[in-house]
This record gives C-alpha cells, structure tokens and sequence, in this order.
C-alpha cells in the first residue's frame, strides 16, 4: 500500500482521490505531454507578483483565477528570496532571480498528468536528483530563516475560494475524479494586498496556510508524484538506463522551460488584471527632530496600478490644508509626495503618517517630528507640579539612572463619544533625568488588559508624547484606558475613563448595538458566537438577536437565524471547511432591527486538531523533493463508535453536543451521524439525514421545550456506518442558565462636581455574570439614562458626566448569557457635588466656665464636614464697647481638635463675642456667626455649669444612645449625677419632660420607647449637693428610624472557642476608621482585648472573657453618616458565651432531632434520632437499661452517616422491653448521646399503639375502608352517603343497612373509581337513622357507620335546607280569581324549611285575605281581594337553621296595576260562572220505555237569577200539553211527566236554561218499546241522574310495591298529590283560567303514570298545605338510588 505523508492521513478526500485512481508511470506522462504541448498553454497560467514588494515585504503568496475554463481549482505564487523550484532541476541561479523575486505555476490535475515526465520524476532518474536535491534544500533553509516570522507573523494570503463554483459538503462528482498529488513550496510571509489590516491577519493565519497547502493538495497543483520501484532489482534495472534517454529527457526539460516562459509572458500581456498590484512605498519618510521656527518637509515615493491616492494624517487625524492656510504644503509629482510643515510649533510635536490606497489595497508609513524648544523658553504649566529632583547617576542594569522621576502633563480627561466616532487620548511624558540612549517603554492598558496595534486601535510615541487613537469607536472600547511608562524598573501610570455611547439608530425606538461578539468552539463546519446585550432597548424589551455571517474576502452577509434569539449564544452550522469567516449580531424589538455590532475577528472552520497540528508544526517553507511510493489500496474499515459522548451546552432552542473520534478508522477520514429520541423511549431519529458532519461537534435544533432527549453519535466512511456511541443522559430542552436577580442595597456616594460612585451588592444565586449596567435619572424627571454602554464586572462604577448640584437616582441591574435582570430598588437621592469641601461653619456657641481672665467655649460640630474629617477649629473673638465690636483677633494659632477651648488673657468685666472655624483637609472653613455676647467674670454660682459636646449615636427607630462631657465648671461642690430631658422637636418649650427621675452617675444613656419616624431634640443638665444646674445646648433634631442597610454588632465565637465581637460597615470613605469603645470611653491598650481591623470588617476579640469584661462595648465609623453600633456582656450573656466557647472548645455532635419513638405500618417499633452531620469514622452505641445491645435477631440497627441518621427498629414490644433506651454517638473528639424511657403509662401506650397498627396492617391486606362513611348534599338537594374504599376486587360485595335493617339497592357498584355512594332523594325526617356499609369477600371485612341523628341529623338538615333554599326561583306574580299570588319553585319542599313573608320591611301576618303555602314544590304568598295598600316590596325569607336566604319582588306601579287588572277580569268570568244558568244533574242520557207507560223525568236547575226554562223535542220548541205535562216549580225544580207514552213520544228531548250570565241545554232520549201487555211507570230519578262525585287520591310510592320481605325497606320520598272533587251545589264553583288550563295539561303531562290528578286551580285550605302538584317546568325526581 502506498505509504502517504503525515500531512496527507486525515484528510478523507485526500484518500478517496488516491484510492480512486491509479498513478500513471512517468513515461507514460512523458509521452502525453510530448503529444499534447498545445494544452499546456490553454490548461497553464501565471500569476504576476512584483518582486520588490515581495522582497520588502519578506513574503509574496498569490493565489489568482486564470480565465481559462480548463484552471478550475486556483494557482499560487511563491516568493521569499524565491524562484521555480522544479523537481528534478540541474540548475538554479539564486541571485539571477532576485530582480523577479517570484514565478508562478499553476497546474491542474490533467496538465501535471501530461507534464510530470518534464520535470523529470521518473523512477531511473533517481540518482541524478541529488542536485536538484541540493537546491532544494538550500531553499529549504532559506525559507528556515523566516519560519520564525511565519511562526509569529503568519501572515498568509487566503485562496480565493470564494469567486469559484461553491463547494458542496457531500462527495460529489469532482471527489471522486482521479487526482494527482503535488507539493506546494510555502516560502516566506504573504503580503496584505487585500486591505485586511494586520491584526486580522493574524488571526487568520494559520487557516491560510492550511487552506492554501489542502487545496493544492485536493486539486493536484504543485505536487508531482513518481512511481518507486518496489524491489531492489527494479531500482537497478531504472539506474542502467541509456545516456541516449537522458540527453533526451534533459532536451525536453529545457524545451518545457522555455514554454512555460513564453506562457508567462503570453498571459502578462493577454489578461490585464495581471498589471494590478497594491500601493507600495519605494522611499519612505523619514522622522526629524527640529527646533521651533523651523520648516520642516516629509517625503515619499509611491508605487501602484492603477495610480495611488496618498493622504497625510497627523496623530491619525487627516491634515486639512485649507483650516492652516500657510501652515500646511502638500504636493504629488510623477509619484513623488511630500508635505512640508512651516515654522513648526512645540504643538507640532505628533506622529504622521501617509496612507497610500488604490483597488488593491492600502499601506501606510509612518514618521515622527520632534519640535524642540531653547533653554528658558520651556513652559512651566507643561510639567507636574511637584519638583522634579535629580537623582545621582549610577550605572544598573536597566539604564543610565539610579531612579528616574516621570509625570504626566497635559493628560488626558473622562472622554465621552459616540460610535464611529475617532477618539484620541494622548499625555505629555516629562521623564527626569533625560537619557537620549535609554528610551522608555510605553504601554495602553484597558480595564487592566494590554492592548495591541489593531485597525480599530493605533499608538503613537513622539518622543515626548504618547496618544493612543481609537479609529472608529466602539462600545468594545469603552472602559479605564491606562498609561504605563516604564524606565527600567521604575515606572507610572496615568487612568482615565473612556466611555462610548450608541450610534443613533437608523430606526426610532430600535435598540443598541449589541457587543464584544466572540467566536468560540470553532470547527469544521461550526462555531458558536456569543456577544453581550445592549444597555439600550429603545423604550421596548428587546425581542432577540440575529447573528449574520460573513466570509472573509467578500462582502455578503448572510443571516444565520431566521427568528430572533434570546439566548446570548448561538452556534452557526453550515460553514465550509477551511474558509475564515466574520460575525455580527442585531438586536430586535417592536420597533424594529438595531445597528449591527462591531465586526468579530476572523475565525477559520477547521478542525481543532488541525489547528493545533498548524501552531505546533508550521506549513512553510517546504522544499525539496518529496516522493510518494505507490502501494496497494487496503480494503476499507468500517469505523468504530465515537467515545466521549456528552452534551456540553442546552438551552431553549438548541442542544450542542461533542465527542471524540474512535479509534478504529481506518486511514481515510469519517465524518458522522447524529441520531436522537424522547428519553424513556427507543424511537431513534436520525438529525442530519443528508449531509454527515465532519466536526466531532454538533448544534440540534427543531427540539420540543420542556421534553428529555437522548442522543447518540455514529461514524460512517466509504466502508459504512459504525455501531453507535453510548447514549448520553436524559437531556430537558430548557435554559440551563437563569436570568439573574435584581441587585441590592444600591449606594451612590459623592465623587467630584461630576460624578458620582455607586456600589451595590451581587444578586443572590447569580451565575456566569458578564457584568452591570447603571443607569442615572435626574430626581423627578423619570427619564433614565445609560452610565455605561459596556458591562463593568464588579460591584462599584463611577457614573461620569452627571450635572453639579442636581440631585440622582441610581439603579443597576446584572447581566448573563440568560438576559439582562430586572432593575434593582432605586438609589436615595444623591446631590452631585465634589465630595471633599471645606466644612461649614459651626454654631450654637456657649460658654461653659468664665474666671476673672479666661473663658472656656464650647460649640457643635459644623452640620457638612466637606467629606472628610474635620481636622482642627480655630477661635477668634472681639471686644464690645457699648455695643459696638472691635476687631477680631486669634484665640489660638494651632488648631484645636477638641469642641471646647480655653481663652487666656482676657479683660475682667469685658464683653466679648467669639467666632469658629473649621477646618479639614480641603481647607478652613466659613467661620460662624459672631456669637452673642458674654461678659468675662468669675462665676461664683454653687451649681454646675452645662454639661457639652452633647450628641446622638446608635439611632434606631425605637431607640437611640446620648452622649455627653461633663461640664467644665463644676459648681461649688463635685458633680453627683445627670438629668436627661427630651422633647418632640415642634413641641413647646413646657413640653420637656425628664427621662430619669434619679441622677445618673454615667454620662451616657440609651433612651427607648421612642415612636418611629418622629423627631427628637434632648439635653442634658448636671447636678451636685447645690441642686441642678444650667441645662446644656439642645442637640440638633434626630429622627426616631433604622436607615437602610443598618447593620449591628455581632458576637461570635469561633471553633477555637475565642469569643469576638464582630462589626461590618459598607459605607466607608477612604479616611473611615473603626473605634471601640467600652462603656463608651475609647479603648486604649487594653491588655484583655485584641482589635483587628481588615477593610470594611473589625473584630475585637477577648482574650479570656471574665467579670472584668462586663459592659457595654460600642464602635463608632468615623467620616461616615452616624454608622454605630453596640452590644452588652453582661452576667447572663458571659454566662452564655463562656458555655458556647467551652462546647466549640469541647465540641459535641450536634442534633437535628433527639432520640424519638414511633410506631410503623406492620406494628414496628422505631427509635431514631438525627445528626446534623456524621463523617465516615464516626460510631454508634446502643444502650438498654445500662446495657449495650447489639444488632440481631430482635433488634434491626443502621447507621446513615450521609443523612446523620440513627436508627433501630424492634418487631414488636413485649412487657421486659420496659425501661431506658439511649444512643451514644461519637465523631472524632464531638461525643453526644440522647435517652429516650419508656415506663408505665408511655410504655403501655406506646405498646397499645403497636398492637393497634398491626391489626390496622391485618385489615388493610382485606378490603377495608381509606375514608370512612360520611354525606354530602348534591345540586339537587339530594342527600348522598359516600365513603372511599381500598384493596377491591371483582368478588368484594357492598351491602347497605339502616337501623340494622339491609337497604335494596339498584345498582352492584363497580368500586372503579374506589369511591361507593348511596343516594337518598328528598331527604326527610323519616330518613334519620343510623347507616352502616360492610365491605367482604374472602379474604375478610370491614365496615363503617355514620349516625344520623340529632345533632347530626339536624346539621345534615341545616345543608339540606340550604340547597333548597339556594334552588329557589325568583318570585312572580299571577293574579287569579280571588287576588294576586306570588310564588317561587324550589327543588323540592320539607318542613323543616321555614317559610315567612315581609312586605315593605314588616313581617306578614296572615289572615284569610293574606294566605301562604306549598303546593309541591310551589312556595306562594295569598293576597285576596288586593287593594292598593297590598302596593310594595315583598321579600320572600327562607331560613335553614342557620342562614336566611332571600328572594324580592316589586308589586307597584305597573306590575301591580297590570296584575290588579287582570284579578278584576278573572274575577268577573268567574262570577259569571258562577251564576249562569246550568242543569245540576238528574236527567239521564237514555230512556227506554214500554209504549203505554208514564215517564216521569225530573231535575235540577240553577242559576242566578233565576233561568228560565224550555223544552225542545227534536230540536223543535215543545210547550205542556194533556199528555205532556211540563212543570217549573220553586226556581230550580223541572219535571217531564207523560201519562201514557206511545211510540210518537219516541224522540230527542232538551232542556234549555237560560239566564243573563249563559244558557245550557240538557239531552235525553226517549226510546219508546211498543209492548202490550201491564204498564208499568218508568222514572228518572234524581239518584240515577245525579253525576257521581271522583275522587282522586294520590298514592305513595312506598305503597305500590309491598310485596317482599318487611325486613328490606328501600331509600324513598314520598310524592304528596292533590285531590279534586266535584263541588256542592251550595259552594262557588271554582274558575279556571286559560293560563291556568294550560299550566294543568303541562302539569298532567309531566305526572302522567304517577299515582295522582294535578288539580286545575289549587284552592289552599291551610297555612302550608302540601299539594301534589309539581311545578309545569320541573321534571318528575327519581326515588331511588
């Protein structure tokens, strides 16, 4: 097999171009190419690099397209002292090519297959290419001396891959062509032609190269490749070849030479574009160093196709001739440039540079002027302030001068700019003693990170002057931009805060910028890009990012997202192996996309393995001659499963996963599938279905939120696809990294005139912080603006540019990968003025003694110290002769410190008035007001005088601590105590009360009992045997409140047992300082205490805490707004640390839990207890009755020293296991032990309690209950039994009992939901009683009962009623014939449902005109007769034992007078139903008779009046005659009477009465038998002819099924029916309405099969008569269930 290069092995198309085509010998190619020489100048190209650029430059590497078809895959140039190297070449002449510097081939795979036996690679020729071998390798070691530079330079040229067909990543057709091998010679550096600055450059070096050197290798250009002899004997058979084919194979070769020059020179003039070449600088300007007046010129010479436009820039600013008329002169002749500078100035003093560019590209150079100025002349405002001392001279190893002195003049300031803008800082360096040979070296930091030369940043050095130029500023360049310089080993540095705000956007309301966009985990064909968020959303949250792409070389940018992103990294697929790319990413909100970001810096997708080969073994310069021996391809081998396998990155819309290569993979390269699947499951999907990857890398998106997944990799080649990888861990498809919270406890301080610094707190949990953005507002303006556009790390900023003396409101919030956090709490309002000032004037000046010659003042502190502390005061005072003052003179020439100062020499009997000053580090201040005046005498009064220097400390809000001195005339006798008296500030002078009622012998006192947020003034007044004395000055007002971020003293005992009390303070000023103090009196040297104080934190420690030590220790910050804090030892609370320090001392394992005693399922015995912690050594003893037991038979023991848990476990307790249980417990030197006894009672409860849950075990293996029986009321005011069971199955049975008696049910319960109910409708009083449910089958029973009685049964009835009471319906109005009824339905009516009636606010009382009742579920109030008094409000009251529900009705206006109206109407048709004429009965329906008979008819009429009466016979009128006689007797007695009836008086015959109310007819039929024989009389009496009264009983439905067992009752309600009977004649028949009718056939529908008649008209003959008609609209309820 034919062994290929390390460079060759992991490449896969390299393989599949070598295995896919055989090597053709060099004969053979040597014969194509003598027969096809034409095509060599159609397939062949030359690539022009002008040598001089190449040689200035050190390098030279082209690569260019020829314009032929046939040139497909690129061509490259080679330079570097350089010429053709041809493999196999007898000859090379170094210094003839040095005027051309450089030549070029360029061969694709077909011509080098034609042209190899030209360069002469035959395997017979082996011996002559030693020479050739030679040059080589003097080539190759020229090109050593630049590997250095490669190494760190590399600067290499991409390919112009870009302007070809676009490269696919699957194997297409152009992989699987036969390609030759060629190996490209990299020699020296590639000049930048292509206007990439430097640093980019840098960046995509080593990808260049790569690139550069793969491609030539993919493509067969610059790569021969000889066929070697296998054997020896071959190897000798090629050496004996003939001198006749050697002069032959050299002829050719000269011939091929010869062509390839002509080619050359063929496509120079053929193609144009060959001509064009980038700037360069053939002379370059050179620096001066003048003196001021001078002129001064800077010359150049340019070359360049087409012709270079030159600019000329001081200190990068381009030079505007006409802004310095005269100043400047610029001139161009035939490429000659020059810019003259006229009598130059010390400002002159910069770096200038000219920039030559045309379509090429652009170079600049760079020159300096120096503008001295003659001794004398120097400008002093130019140097530092303080003097600058020469230190002797001394030889050292870092230069000239034992110490040097360097300043800073003319610095830099806080710059501000906007994006795009240009930015220069730059300082004057003044470094002494000057040292013309030792030359300083002078660096740019930002925030602490060198900074290096890039095409966004230039430094310049003048000598003198040092600037630093930000070309186009970004939001990356914000920041603290610092200037060291060093002299050796000493050096200075210089700060000062850079800040850049946005660019205005293109879109109103869009975002910022986004920034610092970075590439990480680049690869074949991914990388991720991450950047930060903006500061700036433009007044809307931002939406997402877009990241968009761009390949190096062009200028097409792609979006890589179609839908915006959150997250603030992305990884980027797609990329094509080898090429650079560049990123950028967009913010989004509503209101639209945001400028793009700065650009990243190049990044190459290679592979990291690749890129790691490049850094460690260059690519360049490779001469020589390298031969590839030919072998026999290997059968392939399918790779094995990648290793590794993990998931390094998840969020919301991504996962990435990465893994390693296997091992087994044969010599070709793989690339890799992806497969997924839903955690839990084995659906394996594949991801990228059509292109493998190549990375061991891989970004899948398309996942569902909130979803597990599982992935696995597997590796394909030519040979196949692998087994899998093991899967990796379930993976949720979420953010992994939350947003952070809101920092806290924000705190701005004063800084200058102009800023202000603010500190906060870290939010708590926060993870992978970028950093903070603070924002400023203008107290009350709600506008907000950004302090800073680039995250600042850390929890302090300065916020530069603020406006002096108005007042700021600050916040902050944090910032990760997740997204920005919410906005902290807003600061307190802070006034922007300088923080160090002089104080302000003290006041309330007082004299606290006076002798004949002398007077001792004292006064307060000035209320604004100036920021610092107040160092000193300075007294003057004045004499005042009859009210006129004289002038002032100084009390003291040393400041004092102390608030109380003796004046000597003064005036008995004087007047004086006295001033004071204070005075800081800023200086003295405004002295205060002249105080009044005070006459200088001998005080001879008995009591003291005022108590001073009176103040607040430890002010909270319910108490605070007064301080004072004693006074300084103490009276005729000693001082024997103190009286504090208080008062609300605006309280009146009568309203000082006294704190103490006894002297106080301290001169401190906490005062408590204080109301927050009020103010307080208090004062002081001394007393001794005389009685008391003058009060002191009243202290200034304080108010009674805990400001925030109060902290307190805190005691702390470590575990060395050393007791300490610990003080913190976070608001302290540079000058700040901790001071202790016991009982408040400074302590000095104590040799019990111990202070140690480190930043912001003191510690006072004890040394042996004892009665000596009680008291009360206090601390005090200094320079700080009143931060104190205290704390009391007293007995009690040494007591309690010496018993703490003892146990740290001592330890013990401490106890979460002591020893307990609980009873488990199966009736176990548990003792446990719990550690906080236990470590791997600790030990367990068990002890019962003072003896040790161990684990066994009876006793289960287990140790969990994880969770610290002790345990042992007894299977049941027996009357010996009475007594004490104890665990010992032992961790190292911490012991502890807990006992448990368990005797009498506890015991036998404890046991009683074991039994009992072993029997609860037993039953539970059975069926049982879980919830036992209970009730509960439905919607439809049913009453249900339910209870919830457990352990069923198919063969368990339910059976139900009421007072022992079983309940039929309908149903076999199915226990699905393990839930069995018993359903009782229309629950009454008969229902009470005692229910019982067993549960059985043969594993045994269980059963539960629930009482229904008395109180239970009247709760039960209280929810009953309420359900009713809620089902009720609003109250309507119906006016029937005797009034108007009101009425409302409810499911159903019980008794114990109280019903009563209110109208107009006053209950009801009923009468037979006011009537109630229920007719089956009808509720209705009565009104007869209505009149309008019944007008008004009517609320219908339902009470259900506990609450009463109410339903209103409005009878007035037009309700009532509608309802009125319609009682008149009915009224009236029922009167006249009642008095129409009507034939009560009697007359039957047919009459038979004998003919000769007598028929004898009678009946009854009524009516009123009276009817009248006729008769029709056939429909014919009938009167009285001989036979018939008719008779009408006493208004309502009719009779018919014929003697002898023959067959004419056969016939229909009517009655007809008639009155003014209605007329009825009556028919009978008279049938007449002829018979002969007796007559008999044939009457109708009133008996036959009477209408038999119906009655209608309703049965209930317990009555219809009696049959069966009187032992089996079933759950029932019963259904209350009405009853109607035909009326007397006597009684007013009853009327019935339309509505009514029709309210009766809806209600006869709906009770049709029921054991009842609904009643037309319900006529109420009680107070609540229960009727059984069911409202039209309700449906009938069931009975059982």
């Amino acid at each position: 097999m034919m062994s290929l290069p390390f460079y060759q092995r992991h490449h896969e198309h390299y393989d599949r171009a070598y295995r896919h085509k055989a090597l053709s010998s060099t004969v053979s190619q040597y014969q194509k190419e003598t027969k096809s020489k034409s095509a060599l100048y159609a397939q062949g190209s030359a690539a022009y690099a002008r040598g001089s650029a190449a040689y200035r430059h050190s390098s030279a590497a082209g690569f260019s397209l020829d314009s032929s078809a046939a040139y497909s895959h690129g061509s490259s140039a080679y330079d570097l002292e350089s010429a053709a190297y041809s493999y196999g070449s007898a000859a090379y002449d170094h210094s003839a090519t040095q005027s051309k510097r450089s030549a070029a081939y360029s061969l694709d795979s077909e011509s080098l297959s034609t042209s190899s036996a030209a360069h002469s690679h035959a395997s017979e020729s082996i011996n002559k290419l030693a020479a050739a071998y030679r040059l080589g390798s003097e080539a190759y070691s020229i090109g050593l001396k630049n590997s250095n530079l490669m190494i760190e330079d590399q600067s290499y040229k991409m390919s112009p891959k870009a302007k070809r067909a676009k490269q696919s990543l699957i194997s297409e057709d152009k992989e699987n062509e036969a390609l030759d091998y060629s190996v490209p010679i990299f020699t020296g550096r590639a000049v930048n032609i292509s206007g990439i600055t430097d640093t980019e450059e840098e960046r995509i070096k080593e990808s260049a190269a790569y690139v550069a050197k793969r491609n030539l290798f993919a493509t067969g250009e610059g790569v021969s490749v000889s066929k070697v002899a296998k054997t020896t004997s071959e190897e000798e058979h090629h050496e004996k070849k003939s001198r006749k084919v050697a002069i032959r194979e050299s002829a050719e070769r000269v011939a091929m030479k010869k062509t390839l020059e002509e080619t050359q020179a063929f496509h120079k003039k053929l193609n144009q574009d060959k001509l064009l070449h980038a700037p360069e600088f053939i002379i370059e300007p050179r620096s001066h160093t003048i003196w001021e007046k001078e002129n001064v010129r800077f010359n150049c010479s340019v070359a360049g196709w087409p012709e270079p436009r030159v600019t000329w820039y001081k200190n990068n600013v381009p030079i505007d001739v006409q802004a310095h008329p005269g100043k400047y002169i610029i001139q161009s002749r035939y490429g000659l440039h020059s810019l003259e500078i006229t009598e130059c100035e010390f400002d002159d003093t910069a770096q200038y540079h000219a920039s030559a560019m045309n379509v090429k590209g652009e170079v600049s150079v760079y020159a300096s002027l120096v503008v001295k100025r003659y001794k004398g002349e120097i400008d002093a405002s130019l140097l530092h302030a303080r003097n600058l001392s020469l230190s002797p001279f001394a030889v050292t190893p870092h230069g000239y001068a034992s110490r040097f002195e360097i300043s800073f003049v003319d610095k830099f300031d806080v710059a501000f700019g906007r994006e795009g803008e240009t930015m220069s800082l730059g300082c004057t360096v003044v470094i002494n003693p000057d040292i013309k040979r030792f030359k300083p070296d002078i660096e740019w930091y930002r925030n602490g990170v060198l900074i290096t030369p890039s095409k966004w940043v230039q430094m310049q050095w003048s000598g003198e002057r040092a600037s630093l130029t930000l070309t186009h500023a970004n939001k990356e360049d914000e920041g603290l931009y610092t200037l060291r310089v060093a002299m050796g080993e000493y050096y200075e540095e210089y700060s000062g805060y850079v800040f850049v705000r946005d660019a205005d956007a293109e879109i109103p309301g869009a975002p910022g910028a986004p920034l610092d966009v970075q590439c990480l985990d680049a690869n074949k064909d991914y990388v991720i890009v991450s950047w930060k968020q903006p500061a700036v959303d433009g007044g809307n949250p931002i939406l997402g990012y877009f990241i968009d792409r761009c390949e190096v070389g062009t200028s097409h940018w792609t979006q890589c997202n179609e839908n915006p992103v959150k997250f603030a990294r992305f990884p980027v697929t797609g990329l094509i192996e080898g090429r650079s790319y560049i990123f950028r990413v967009r913010a989004v909100n509503k209101a639209g996309v945001s400028l793009p970001s700065r650009v990243s810096e190049p990044v190459a997708a290679l592979d990291p393995a690749d890129r790691a080969r490049l850094r460690s073994h260059p690519s360049a310069p490779w001469t020589g001659q390298i031969i590839v021996t030919e072998e026999e391809p290997a059968e392939g081998v399918v790779p094995g499963a990648p290793t590794d396998l993990q998931v390094i990155e998840a969020t919301k819309n991504y996962v990435v996963l990465s893994w390693k290569p296997p091992g087994q993979r044969g010599h070709e390269g793989i690339m890799y599938f992806v497969e997924k699947c839903v955690a839990g499951t084995e659906d394996w999907q594949r991801v990228n279905t059509e292109i493998p990857v190549k990375s061991p890398r891989f970004a899948v998106f398309d996942l569902s939120e909130g979803k597990s997944y599982c992935f696995r990799v597997r590796c394909c080649n030519s040979a196949g696809i692998g087994e899998p990888s093991e899967a990796t861990e379930a993976t949720v498809v979420d953010d992994k990294l939350d947003i952070p919270k809101a920092p806290g406890r924000i705190m701005p301080t004063r800084n200058t005139d102009t800023s202000v610094v603010v500190t906060w707190s870290e939010p708590p949990d926060a993870k992978e912080l970028v950093g903070y953005y603070i924002e400023s507002s203008v107290e009350g303006s709600g506008r907000w603006e950004p302090c800073n556009n680039n995250p600042v790390k850390g929890t302090r900023f300065i916020c530069h540019g603020l406006s002096n003396g108005e007042k700021y409101i600050f916040r902050v919030r944090a910032v990760n990968a997740a997204g920005l956090s919410e906005f902290s709490q807003e600061s307190e309002p802070i006034e922007v003025k300088a923080a160090i000032a002089a104080p302000s004037p003290p006041y309330d000046i007082v004299v606290l003694e006076s002798v004949r010659d002398s007077m001792v003042l004292g006064w307060k502190q000035p209320e604004a110290i100036g920021g610092t502390e107040i160092t000193g005061y300075y007294v003057n005072y004045r004499e005042v002769v009859d009210g006129v003052p004289g002038k002032w003179k100084e009390a003291n020439i040393k400041a004092v410190t102390e608030r109380a100062y003796r004046i000597q020499d003064l005036k008995e009997n004087m007047v004086y008035q006295f001033q004071v000053a204070a005075a800081n580090l800023a200086g003295v201040g405004t002295p205060s007001k002249p105080s009044k005046p005070f006459k200088c005498e001998e005080w001879t009064i008995a009591v003291p005088g005022p108590p001073h220097d009176v103040k607040c400390t430890e002010v909270r809000k319910d108490s605070l601590v007064l301080l004072w001195k004693e006074p300084v005339y103490s009276g005729r006798s000693p001082i024997v105590g103190y009286y504090v008296d208080m008062k609300e500030t605006e309280a009146k002078e009568e309203h000082w009360r006294s704190v103490n009622e006894k002297p106080l012998q301290k001169k401190f006192l906490k005062i408590g009992d204080l109301t927050q947020g009020v103010s307080y003034v208090f004062r002081v007044r001394a007393t001794n045997q005389a009685g008391v004395g003058k009060p002191s000055d009243v202290t200034d007002a304080v108010i009674a409140e805990t400001r925030p971020g109060t902290k307190e003293v805190v005691v702390d005992v470590d575990d060395n047992g050393v007791i300490s009390l610990n003080f913190e303070c976070d608001q302290m000023s540079p000058d700040s300082k901790f001071i202790w103090s016991k009982n408040y009196e400074p302590i000095e040297d104590d040799p019990r205490l111990n202070i140690d104080t480190k930043g912001g934190k003191s510690k006072l420690s004890f040394k042996d805490l004892g009665e000596d030590d009680l008291g009360i220790y206090s601390c005090i910050v200094t320079d700080t707004d009143g931060v104190s804090s205290s704390y009391t030892i007293n007995e009690e609370e040494m007591k309690r640390l010496l018993a703490l320090s003892h146990e740290r001392q001592f330890p013990t394992v401490p106890l979460i839990s002591e020893l307990a005693v609980e009873i488990l399922e199966k009736g176990e015995v548990r003792f446990w207890l719990q550690a906080e912690k236990l470590s791997g050594n600790a030990k367990a003893n068990f002890v019962f009755n003072d003896k040790e037991i161990f684990n066994g038979e009876k006793y289960k023991m287990k140790v969990d020293r994880n969770t610290g848990l002790v345990e042992m476990i007894m299977d049941k307790l027996e009357e010996k296991d009475e007594g004490t249980y104890t665990f010992q417990l032992q961790d190292g030197k911490a012991t502890n032990q807990s006992s448990l006894v368990l005797i009498g009672d506890v015991f036998k409860k404890l046991r009683d309690e074991a039994d009992f849950q072993k029997k609860e075990w037993h039953r539970k293996q059975g069926p049982h209950f879980v919830d036992k029986l209970g009730w509960e009321v439905t919607d439809e005011c049913n009453v249900m039994l339910k209870c919830k069971v457990a352990n069923i199955k198919k063969e368990t049975h339910i059976v139900w009992y009421k007072d022992d008696r079983e309940i039929m049910v309908d149903e076999e319960h199915d226990f699905k939901d393990g839930v069995c109910t018993l359903l009782i409708s229309e629950f009454s009083k008969k229902d009470a009683g005692t229910y019982e449910v067993i549960l059985k089958d043969d594993r045994g029973k269980d059963s539960s009962e629930l009482k229904l009685k008395d109180t239970a049964f009247a709760d039960l009835m209280n929810e009953v009623c309420r359900r009713i009471a809620l089902s009720a319906t609003d109250l309507k109005i119906q006016s029937t014939a005797e009034g108007i009824r009101l009425y409302s339905y409810v499911t159903y009516y019980v008794e114990d449902l109280r019903v009563g009636w209110v109208h107009n606010d006053t209950q009801i009382k009923f009468t037979d005109r006011m009537r109630t009742g229920v007719t089956g579920e009808q509720i209705w109030l009565q009104i007869n007769e209505p009149t309008p008094q019944d007008k008004g409000r009517y609320i219908m009251e339902l009470f259900d034992g506990n609450t009463t529900h109410k339903k209103t009705v409005d009878l007035s206006g037009q309700a009532f007078d509608e309802a009125f109206a319609e009682f008149q109407r009915l009224k009236q048709a029922a009167i006249a139903e009642k008095n129409r004429a009507r034939v009560l009965g009697g007359l039957p329906d047919v009459v038979t008779i004998q003919e000769g008979k007598a028929l004898n008819l009678s009946c009854t009429v009524w009516g009123d009046p009276t009817p009248e009466v006729s008769w029709l016979k056939n429909e014919k009128s009938f009167v009285s005659d001989a036979n018939c006689i008719l008779k009408f007797e006493s208004g309502k007695n009719v009779s018919f009477s014929i003697s002898t009836v023959s067959t004419q008086d056969s016939g229909k015959y009517s009655i007809v009465v008639k009155n003014k109310y209605g007329t009825e007819t009556s028919d009978v039929t008279v049938i007449v038998m002829p018979v002969s024989g007796q007559t008999d009389t044939a009457q109708g009496h009133g008996q036959n002819n009477k209408t038999v009264s119906k009655k209608k009983k309703a049965t209930t439905a317990s009555k219809q099924k009696e049959g069966g067992k009187k032992d089996f009752i079933k759950p029932h309600i019963e259904e209350i029916t009405a009853t109607e009977e035909t009326p007397d004649p006597n009684e007013m028949p009853p009327v019935e309405t339309e509505k009514d009718t029709k309210s009766n056939q809806q209600a006869a529908k709906k009770t049709a099969g029921k054991a009842g008649v609904a009643e037309k008209v319900p006529q109420p003959t009680e107070s609540l008569d229960r009727q059984g008609k069911k409202p039209p609209e309700k449906a009938a309820l069931g009975k059982t269930h």
